[in-house]
């Protein structure tokens, strides 16, 4: 237990039911510190480190492949030693880079040197064809467990700048399938010419995250940001564990900070009444998530526990939590809305419209696009996202803030509409006193 972080669970609700009322809402927020005052390395886990580089022929143009070359030396650079990492270039057909052959190597003062040493040769040529690309590292990663250990962190890094032209749809959805659970990968889109919902898909899947990246000279502090962040993991696989009464049903489980992420259908059922929703690695770091659950009306002032929360690591509990509910004949009681629990929902609600309401502009229904993104500067504006505010504000004209009244912008930048689509599920954090009583 020493060398995992100490975990923490808050439960922010109300959990006063009206007579017949069944649907609870909470935030579980999570926390995780290191443990005492062990040197910042101690408590790491095991690691291994795989950095994918689209090298198809559109990389060559504005300089998307020397920034590129700059970033993955960048992230290779701060590897820790003892990691394992390999660096692979994607084409029609993923090549190896360093090492040469499909293996990992030690990270050390020569293997990063000459990793750099290679990546300074890659060249733009080929097609897309993502898939291949993260089968390869799925094969990386599963022949070298014997060596980094199955409970290592494995962590990759996927850049691309197109769409995954040279496969299908369905090869794709068949690679994802094989890779999830087997390691989690960082997804960044440089330039305009890349797909959105494509990225979001990948990195969903493996517990990533993804952003754009327009202007190709910031790809090295991105990198570097991505690489630092996954070598101060220090615990590879957290599950969330929901238990639930009899007859109860969990309606949904949404992962709210950092991103807003589904992770309902994740659900893997663990035992009586319980099931398990994967969290990917974990360091010095805090994450919110909204748990709704639907249960059996009880009498007048009947309590029960609506919902039982685990943070668990394969036999090891690391911190619980309980979901409440009570049924009351108090009006004020029952009606009142948690602070925290509404703000979540007004910022899953904010992407959702954000989302579908650039879905409806990119098909011409402007009926539908000026409604929605009307209601997400509605929305911005009740959660505190200034950085979406901005963001609608390059997409439409705003007239009236407060009921949402807004005119679509007839000449849009494409880097602004795939930023605000990118990171409209990007959420801003709500403190912990922050209308907790209602």
């Amino acid at each position: 237990m020493s060398d995992f972080p100490e975990f923490t669970v808050r439960v922010d609700q109300n959990p006063y039911l009206p007579a017949g009322g069944r649907e609870m809402h909470a935030i579980v927020s999570v926390e995780a510190r290191s443990a005492g005052a062990a040197p910042a390395a101690a408590g790491r886990a095991p690691a291994a480190e795989i950095i994918m580089i689209d090298t198809s022929g559109s990389m060559s143009y504005r300089g998307k492949m020397a920034a590129a070359k700059r970033a993955a030396r960048a992230a290779v650079n701060v590897l820790r030693d003892g990691v394992h990492f390999a660096v692979v270039a994607g084409a029609n057909r993923p090549r190896m880079i360093y090492p040469q052959g499909e293996r990992l190597v030690v990270a050390d003062e020569t293997s990063r040197r000459n990793a750099a040493t290679a990546i300074g040769r890659l060249e733009a040529a080929g097609g897309t064809a993502i898939g291949s690309w993260l089968r390869l590292a799925e094969r990386l990663f599963t022949g070298h467990d014997a060596a980094v250990g199955e409970s290592a962190v494995k962590h990759a890094i996927l850049l691309t700048d197109g769409k995954n032209q040279h496969e299908s749809d369905e090869e794709l959805d068949a690679a994802l399938r094989q890779c999830t659970g087997r390691f989690l990968c960082d997804a960044r889109g440089v330039g305009t010419d890349w797909d959105v919902a494509e990225l979001r898909k990948i990195s969903s899947a493996l517990l990533g995250g993804f952003l754009d990246v327009p202007d190709p000279a910031d790809l090295e502090a991105d990198f570097l940001a991505m690489t630092r962040a996954a070598m101060s993991k220090e615990i590879a696989d957290v599950t969330l564990r929901v238990w639930t009464p009899q007859q109860a049903r969990l309606r949904f489980i949404k992962q709210m900070v950092p991103t807003v992420e589904d992770l309902t259908g994740r659900r893997v059922e663990s035992g009586t009444q319980t099931g398990d929703y994967p969290l990917g690695a974990w360091g010095n770091e805090n994450r919110e998530y909204h748990v709704c659950v639907e249960v059996q009306p009880g009498d007048i002032g009947r309590q029960m526990r609506a919902a039982w929360v685990k943070l668990v690591a394969g036999d090891q509990v690391l911190a619980s939590g309980n979901v409440l509910a009570e049924w009351t004949d108090d009006e004020a009681r029952s009606t009142r809305i948690n602070g925290r629990v509404a703000i979540h929902t007004g910022q899953s609600e904010l992407a959702d419209a954000i989302q579908e309401g650039l879905e409806a502009r990119r098909e011409g229904d402007e009926d539908t696009a000026t409604a929605r993104l009307g209601r997400a500067v509605v929305l911005a504006r009740e959660v505190g996202n200034e950085q979406i505010s901005d963001l609608l504000d390059k997409v439409v004209d705003v007239v009236d803030p407060v009921r949402g009244t807004v005119r679509l912008k007839r000449d849009v930048a494409k880097a602004d509409e795939m930023s605000l689509d990118t990171r409209s599920v990007r959420t801003v954090r709500t403190r912990h006193g922050d209308g907790a009583g209602g």
